[in-house]
């Protein structure tokens, strides 16, 4: 038979690691949830600015959306 304070030793050694290890999860997902809130409030910050988007910006939607446009009639095989 095994000592009764060895396994009582080993219980407690366990839950031991059990509550460090679900402290430091639980800690870890503290911050990534902070992280999210601080992400969420700098973009709703960021809404103004894209509300609102510069020349450059169009012009670059313009150029990808021609692109597109131009693989699409390449994919079905249609000659430009």
């Amino acid at each position: 038979m095994t000592d009764p304070f060895t396994t009582l030793t080993l219980s407690l050694s366990g839950l031991a690691g059990v509550g460090i290890i679900a402290a430091a999860g639980l800690s870890g997902w503290r911050g990534w949830l902070q992280l999210q809130h601080s992400q969420i409030i700098r973009s709703s910050d960021d809404d103004a600015s894209i509300a609102m988007p510069h020349a450059g910006a169009r012009i670059e939607m313009a150029d990808l959306k021609e692109r597109i446009r131009k693989l699409e009639a390449i994919a079905a095989g249609v000659d430009l």
